[in-house]
């Protein structure tokens, strides 16, 4: 068996979560028109069964990332810290270009970046790495690419995200996006003009919504990847917990509902999750009781989310009742409140507080607290 963890990067609305989504079969992450939807690192587990003559079975870890720009804030700076993350546990990177839109990149540059010294540039095949997981080299640096100083100031935001692939040492793929959306016979030039900045070991054009291309983008990962056990239960597809789920689907109903710098300076928080109790009344669901907290800004931010009469409140509550009732598989009352944080996105304790594994250690050790003096949690 194989397995192995891909990272998924590149500039903001390339469509790294529609991708993931395509891939699980579930949605993992959220995902909506507007740039830096995806603000943490997520996880999706695909589970790949075994081809008679093809390639073994393997479970695939993708790392979803945030999508690539230079930071201008906290929030930003911890965003490009969640991408520098996924690069420091991945064996496969993969980079996402839209097919529909031109890049930044300068052209005329002659250094050509390698993925290996043994790859080869193949849009159907390449040297991949595989063996033994001990065989695959460990080496973590990228350089002084870091927020602050390190970052490329004068460079254009794609040379930014092609500076993240300097230092990489495993097989990068190449996957343009969006082909449904563009001729073909404009995509070799595109290639052509990428390729002469980094040599990459794989070219794959995909549709996601179509899912055109991914059955050959995931044969090509698993005979990149090392031979190794699975990291999760087979029935897995993500590691993020409910309540994190749950405020992603808040948040990315802000996202539908807002224009503007709202969605950008909001940020939700589950402030009480009721499991249900099952019904005493026969064909009727149980009820999940949901309170949460949607931070913005300033006051004029909160009167817009809000909204006359409450209207714009209520319709995000409504956007986003319907599809947590679809993960949960129960009924749910959800109670939305707004607040006004000035300046949260430039806080570090608040942006750090914002992490789902942050929130999960708070609620740990509230759990503690709240035991009889002298109990520990086994014996409570």
């Amino acid at each position: 068996m194989k397995s192995g963890f891909v990272a998924i990067i590149g500039r903001p609305n390339v469509g790294k979560s529609t991708l993931l989504n395509a891939l699980t079969g579930e949605k993992v992450s959220i995902v909506t028109a507007k740039p830096q939807t995806t603000r943490d690192r997520i996880v999706g587990v695909v589970e790949v069964p075994a081809r008679k003559g093809r390639h073994p079975a393997a479970q695939i870890v993708f790392l979803d990332t945030p999508g690539v720009h230079k930071p201008g804030s906290q929030l930003d700076r911890r965003m490009l810290q969640e991408i520098h993350e996924a690069l420091d546990s991945r064996d496969l990177v993969l980079v996402l270009v839209d097919a529909t839109r031109k890049t930044g990149l300068n052209e005329d540059s002659s250094q050509i970046l390698e993925s290996s010294p043994s790859d080869k540039l193949s849009t159907t095949s390449g040297t991949s790495t595989d063996g033994d997981r001990s065989q695959v080299s460990k080496s973590r640096s990228f350089g002084n690419l870091r927020t602050g100083s390190g970052a490329p100031d004068r460079s254009s935001e794609d040379e930014f995200l092609f500076k993240l692939l300097e230092k990489l040492d495993c097989p990068v793929f190449l996957v343009l996006t969006k082909i449904d959306l563009v001729r073909k016979d404009l995509l070799l030039p595109m290639i052509e003009s990428l390729t002469r900045r980094y040599r990459f070991a794989q070219v794959i054009p995909i549709s996601a919504l179509k899912r055109d291309g991914l059955d050959l983008l995931v044969e090509k990962i698993v005979e990149a990847l090392p031979r190794g056990e699975r990291y999760f239960p087979a029935d897995q597809y993500t590691e993020q917990p409910i309540r994190f789920m749950v405020a992603e689907l808040i948040r990315e109903s802000v996202l539908i509902e807002t224009g503007e710098e709202v969605p950008y300076a909001s940020a939700v928080v589950i402030e009480t999750f009721e499991e249900p109790e099952p019904s005493p009344r026969p064909g009727k669901r149980p009820l999940t009781r949901i309170g949460a907290v949607i931070y913005c800004e300033r006051d004029g931010q909160k009167a817009i989310l809000i909204g006359k009469g409450g209207a714009k409140l209520k319709s995000i509550g409504t956007g986003a009742r319907r599809k947590i009732e679809s993960l949960l598989g129960t009924a749910v009352y959800l109670e939305l409140h707004v607040i006004v944080e000035p300046g949260w996105r430039d806080s570090h304790a608040f942006v750090e507080s914002l992490d789902w594994r942050n929130q999960l250690q708070k609620l740990a050790a509230e759990q503690i607290d709240e035991l009889p003096s002298g109990k520990s949690t086994e014996e409570a």
